[in-house]
């Protein structure tokens, strides 16, 4: 009797590691406490594994356990503990960026799941509108506590950050995976796009100008009248671009030659969406929420990370925190480029610039305005020449309708001269000039 049992009990532990369910269903567990015990563990394991494959577990699991980045994850809440307990500000900068970095990463997965159910256009829209809640955030917040030049550094820097880094990694990262062939893309629509963030520097290059050249009807105020009178133009502009872009002619920005369209369909067969649409539109919300929340304590940090950095705060401002704010877009546009959907790209990257730079930037001049704050458009000369140039140099790439990993390599570079530029830059107040 006892050598049967024995027998049994080797039998089952050998094939519980391939099938724990079965094998802890066969094992009597009445015969001994020990066996009682392993049997409630293995119908625990299957219950659990069940309750995975269904419902709001799995897409936990997907989101959040899934991805090797989500090791990074913890370094949030220490962010945040760290910014109470001590006055460790350079410690606290550090690991909110850390802690930003994975959040970042999946939300752009996340919107890559959410542009199975929406298409490319309306997919790349999404996705910019996410990544730059953070940025409307932290400028009302700043906005709040009268720190206008952190506002403008800070959006200016997403601009550039987009443009430059964010797109010079996607071309160059698209062009190695996919060097067998030219990537191509909807040439009408950066064509658009370009323009909108040209009619954005006019807006905001105009004020400076007047400013600096000490021409205006009233110094200090005609300044300050342009640029709300330019934000609503602006705003207006940027509303007839989404009525343009979305209702009126759709099939502008989803058309490119045929065969981008055919291996943009075949590449759709090929995958399927993991997570379902409510679901996508709720760890949007929940993600943006928390990356909002470490972003504030970011922003706290910055002062403290200058000073034990010893980094000037307008490269701080300009640089390294944009990065952090556009990781979603970093993120998201270099998997859409690698697959081959440059369309989702460029609604991405430049998609970005475009909406800070008509949306984001003329609708804080306008809560500026709400609550009394002199936020205006003048970002200085320095700046203002930066964005300029910047914005030429991306218009040139884009205007062929093809991509490859050199045009990428050279924007990758520009940036690196915008960033060494800012390093060496003293940012003055406008009263000093």
């Amino acid at each position: 009797m006892m050598p049967m049992e024995e027998k049994v009990e080797v039998e089952s532990d050998e094939e519980i590691p391939f099938s724990a369910s079965a094998t802890g269903k066969k094992v009597h567990p009445f015969d001994s406490e020990g066996n009682s015990i392993a049997s409630h563990v293995d119908m625990s394991k299957s219950w659990i594994l069940k309750r995975i494959q269904m419902g709001p577990l799995r897409s936990i699991y997907i989101v959040l356990i899934k991805a090797k980045i989500n090791i990074l994850l913890p370094f949030g809440p220490l962010a945040i503990l760290l910014h109470y307990l001590t006055g460790k500000h350079g410690l606290v900068f550090l690991l909110s960026m850390l802690g930003i970095a994975p959040l970042a990463e999946r939300l752009g997965y996340v919107t890559e799941q959410l542009a199975f159910y929406t298409g490319p256009t309306v997919g790349g829209l999404l996705n910019a509108t996410f990544g730059n809640a953070t940025e409307m955030i932290i400028s009302i917040y700043a906005l709040k506590s009268g720190m206008i030049r952190v506002v403008q550094q800070s959006l200016l820097g997403s601009i550039l950050s987009n443009m430059l880094l964010v797109l010079g990694c996607a071309f160059f990262s698209g062009g190695i995976a996919n060097h067998q062939k030219v990537q191509v893309f909807n040439k009408a629509a950066a064509l658009v796009n370009s323009g909108l963030l040209l009619m954005a520097v006019m807006g905001i290059m105009f004020p400076a100008v007047l400013h600096f050249t000490r021409t205006e009807v009233h110094f200090g105020k005609s300044e300050l009248a342009l640029s709300r009178f330019s934000s609503c133009i602006m705003l207006i502009a940027y509303g007839s671009y989404l009525f343009f872009q979305l209702k009126s002619q759709p099939n502008l920005y989803s058309l490119v030659d045929e065969g981008g369209v055919n291996d943009q369909e075949d590449s759709d067969d090929e995958e399927a969406p993991e997570i379902t649409q409510w679901e996508t539109i709720g760890w949007l919300a929940i993600l943006t929420l928390w990356i909002s929340i470490l972003s504030g304590y970011l922003v706290d940090a910055i002062q403290g990370a200058s000073d034990s950095l010893n980094m000037p705060v307008a490269f701080i401002s300009v640089i390294l925190l944009p990065i952090v704010g556009n990781a979603a877009e970093h993120a998201s546009a270099i998997m859409f480029a690698m697959k081959d959907k440059l369309d989702i790209t460029i609604g991405v990257a430049i998609g970005s610039s475009t909406q800070i730079s008509m949306f984001v930037i003329p609708f804080c001049v306008v809560v500026g305005w709400c609550m009394g704050q002199p936020m205006d458009l003048n970002f200085q000369l320095f700046e203002t020449a930066t964005l300029f140039i910047s914005v030429l140099v991306v218009a040139f790439m884009l205007q062929d309708g093809t991509s490859n990993y050199f045009k990428g390599f050279m924007l990758i570079l520009c940036y690196l001269i915008v960033a060494a530029s800012f390093f060496v830059h003293v940012d003055h107040d406008k009263g000093d000039n």
